[in-house]
Order: C-alpha cells, then sequence, then structure tokens
C-alpha cells in the first residue's frame, strides 16, 4: 500500500478518525494536509507525523463555509501541486427527538455533515480530472443503515453521503477516480465517550464482536479505498462495524 509522492487531505484531522487516518496514511508514505477549525489541535497531529519522516501541512477549514474550503483548498495545492486522496470525515451532532428539535440543528448537522462534503469534493475534483486519479473517501456511519432515535438530522446527513458518494462515484469513475464509503460502528471517539455510560452499554451489547472498534480500525479501512488495492472498488460502502449491520 504504497502511497510515496500521494497528498491526502483529510478534514476534520484534529481528533478521533481523522487523526487516525492522518497517521495511517502518513506511515504508508503519504503527505497529509490536516483540516479543521482547530489548529492547536492539529499542531499536536502534525508533530505526531513528523517521526514518520512526512510531510504535514496544517490548513484551518470551516467545511460549512465554501469560502473556507476554497481557501483550504487552494493553500493545499498551491504547497504541494495535487490532491490525490480526500478523506471527508469532519461532522457535528446536535442530538434531539425530530419532535422538538430546533432548525438550527437541523440546519447545522447538515451543512458540516453532507454539505460540507459536497464542498470539499467540488474542490478537489477539477485537479483530480486533469491528472486521472483520485481517491475519496466519505466517512458515514452506522445509524445511516439502522436508524437511531434522537438523532434524525446525524442520520440525514450520513444516509445522505451514502447517496452522494454512489452519484458522484458514477459521474466520475472514467477518469480514473474512486469515490467510497465508510460506515463506522460503535468507534471508541470522544463523541461515543460522551454518551452516558447505560447508552454506551446498550449500543455494545448490539454489537456481535462484543466490544467497541478503535479508530485505527476505521482508518485501515480508509487506507485501503485509497490504495492502489482497491481501485476496481467505487461507490462501496465498507462497514467497520463488528457485525452490527450485515447487509
Amino acid at each position: 500500500m504504497g502511497f510515496e509522492g500521494r497528498v491526502a487531505l483529510i478534514t476534520g484531522a484534529s481528533q478521533g478518525i481523522g487523526r487516525a487516518c492522518a497517521l495511517a496514511l502518513a506511515e504508508a508514505g503519504a503527505d497529509v494536509a490536516l483540516a479543521s477549525r482547530n489548529l492547536s489541535k492539529l499542531e499536536t497531529v502534525a508533530k505526531e507525523i513528523e517521526p514518520l519522516a512526512r510531510r504535514a501541512l496544517v490548513v484551518e477549514m470551516d467545511v460549512a463555509n465554501p469560502a473556507s474550503v476554497k481557501a483550504a483548498v487552494k493553500k493545499v495545492l498551491d504547497a504541494w501541486a495535487k490532491i490525490d486522496v480526500l478523506v471527508n470525515n469532519a461532522g457535528v451532532t446536535r442530538d434531539n427527538l425530530v419532535l422538538r428539535m430546533k432548525p438550527e440543528e437541523w440546519q447545522t448537522v447538515l451543512r458540516t455533515n453532507l454539505e460540507g462534503a459536497y464542498h470539499c469534493i467540488q474542490g478537489v475534483l477539477p485537479g483530480m480530472v486533469r491528472q486521472r486519479y483520485g481517491r475519496i473517501i466519505n466517512i458515514s456511519s452506522v445509524v445511516a443503515q439502522l436508524g437511531n432515535p434522537g438523532q434524525a438530522n446525524y442520520i440525514a446527513s450520513k444516509a445522505g453521503l451514502i447517496g452522494l458518494t454512489k452519484a458522484v462515484a458514477a459521474e466520475v469513475a472514467r477518469r480514473n477516480i474512486t469515490v467510497n464509503a465508510v460506515a463506522p460502528g460503535f468507534i471508541d471517539t470522544a463523541m461515543t465517550r460522551n454518551l452516558p455510560a447505560e447508552v454506551q452499554q446498550r449500543i455494545q451489547s448490539l454489537v456481535p464482536a462484543g466490544r467497541t472498534g478503535t479508530d485505527r480500525e476505521v482508518a485501515y479501512g480508509v487506507r485501503f479505498l485509497a490504495s492502489e488495492e482497491a481501485s476496481y472498488i467505487t461507490g462501496h460502502v465498507l462497514n467497520i462495524n463488528g457485525g452490527m449491520y450485515m447487509a
């Protein structure tokens, strides 16, 4: 899975799955552009990449803001001339029952999780089309396939990512660009650690593997889809969930 000479842009790279993806790709030889709104956390991740002898570029990006995405993509292109891999990982939650959900709770999640991926894809695609090479991986979620009370906005955004994945995959397949999604299950991240203990236990009881997954396990799946070994896989949803959802 050599990534020497490849440039990867990862959104939401300051922690959790995004950070794990950055490290996994750097370990395989890629230079990595780290994007999020939290520059101090990104600098910490960049320092973790230094011992791997790969380049790390910190870029401030608010995926919900098209101008911010455009500026961040330009910064990467100005520095490294290309983007070979895009990992759309940035996401937020604003959980609430749909009966009580405020319009801003709905809009914030959709703008970040779904529209943000759209802005990033639009930003990198022109270069990928010109070079006739690209790997786009969108981070969805098992709840997009299962449903979950209190998360209508989050689930709509993550299910939308699956649809977006398939549509864009069909549009750009002849340009040697693959577009896939990864749907993590119950993964040990800052987001899941904030759930009440009883909720964590209930969710874990639904996992046939009997445990939560790790961000590294998700990152390895992302790295595979970004590799040459996955060149004939596109429009696919890779479930990394310990058997929580099987289809």
